[in-house]
């Protein structure tokens, strides 16, 4: 292979398991799609990483620290140097947390950047309470983002709010999921669950405080004839544990380790329904459109979700779930009901959610994002 024909080399930063970060392995899919050569830089979290369980080529940093002020330092630096000492022709910020090091390195190698912004990063709960820590990271933000051309995000609110702060609007790429049209469900009898039962679910890797979590657990507990599946990761998985033991709850609530995405749409499309109880306490929740909508709309079962902009707008516009007024047991376990006791009802919502999944693809939104990479590759 001759120099003119080298493949160009694009790298991601992220620091969530590469495992289960969907939109990385999409955006990564698609540039490789384009004949790029992909590397995704990480850190190494768990067994799964072990395991190299996705297609691209990886580089995974072991951290000392897992967490904080001297995890995000360290490996800033480590990302840092790696982009400085490697040749890449195209750099990825995947959210603010990895953005400093990229767009030094831009600046003293002369490459391109894209900044992939998957939520809006200094109103997340975790740093609310931590005015120190939040400004920093604002700080950061204020002083990069006005000089960066090429950004994404998930959401034409968080798109909006950018504009108005920096005067620079990204595109919108929603987290669309793939096809799952292939995929098989498991039945009842490979679940263990009972057939007169409501199936639902609730999916993802940021199981964390102002979710709803904890509202849907005492939900379960009041509402009879209702079996749920937990699949996923987050900081508040050993609370709603704990509180399922403290019901007596085992036999109708199940938690599932994070899955790889096909293994976990199996179980996502024996549910009934899917849960996004998120609550609107910050604005990045209240911006947001979580993966899990589209993952159930693909797997064609209705949502139960609470009232956030751009969730409703998807719900409504397709009539394929329920949106409940606020996230309490009661609101949860009234929806709960409706689906369980109306299966005419029930039947038509996921009809409708067949429907909509034709339209909310990621094949689609790939098309945006295929045109900013050969933009900036010029192929």
């Amino acid at each position: 292979m001759t120099a003119s024909d080298k493949k160009p080399s694009v790298v991601f930063s992220v620091t969530n398991c590469i495992c289960h970060d969907q939109r990385v392995q999409k955006m990564a899919s698609v540039v490789t799609g384009l004949g790029c050569d992909v590397t995704i830089i990480g850190r190494r979290r768990g067994e799964c990483c072990e395991e190299q369980q996705v297609p691209f080529r990886t580089k995974r940093y072991r951290m000392i620290f897992k967490k904080g002020f001297l995890f995000y330092k360290f490996f800033n630096i480590r990302l840092l140097f790696s982009l400085l000492f490697n040749k890449y022709d195209l750099l990825v910020a995947d959210d603010l947390d990895t953005l400093l090091p990229n767009y030094i390195a831009s600046k003293i190698r002369k490459v391109p950047l894209i900044y992939d912004s998957h939520e809006y990063f200094t109103e997340v709960p975790e740093i609310q309470d931590r005015p120190f820590v939040k400004w920093i990271w604002k700080t950061i933000e204020r002083s990069i983002f006005p000089h960066v051309r090429n950004v994404m995000t998930v959401s034409d609110p968080i798109a909006e709010k950018y504009s108005e702060e920096y005067g620079i609007r990204p595109i919108t790429v929603r987290n669309c999921a793939e096809t799952s049209k292939g995929i098989k469900s498991y039945t009842c009898e490979e679940l263990g669950i009972d057939h007169s039962h409501l199936l639902a679910i609730l999916q993802g890797t940021g199981i964390n405080a102002d979710r709803g979590g904890k509202e849907l657990i005492e939900a379960i507990g009041i509402t009879d004839g209702v079996t749920l599946l937990i699949i996923g990761s987050g900081d508040l998985l050993p609370l709603l544990k704990s509180k399922v033991n403290d019901l007596n709850l085992q036999s109708r609530v199940r938690f599932i380790p994070a899955l790889p995405w096909n293994e976990m749409m199996r179980y996502t499309k024996s549910a009934d329904a899917g849960l996004s109880p998120d609550k609107g306490s910050n604005l990045n929740y209240r911006f947001s459109l979580p993966n899990k909508i589209f993952d159930y709309i693909s797997a064609g079962i209705p949502v139960i979700a609470g009232d956030l902009q751009e969730v409703r707008k998807i719900i409504e516009g397709n009539n394929c779930g329920i949106i409940i007024p606020e996230i309490t047991p009661q609101e949860i376990s009234k929806a709960l009901i409706k689906l369980r006791d109306d299966r005419l009802f029930l039947n038509r919502l996921k009809q409708n959610a067949v429907t909509a999944s034709e339209k909310l693809t990621w094949e689609k939104e790939a098309e945006k994002v295929a045109a900013i990479y050969r933009s900036l590759l010029k192929i």
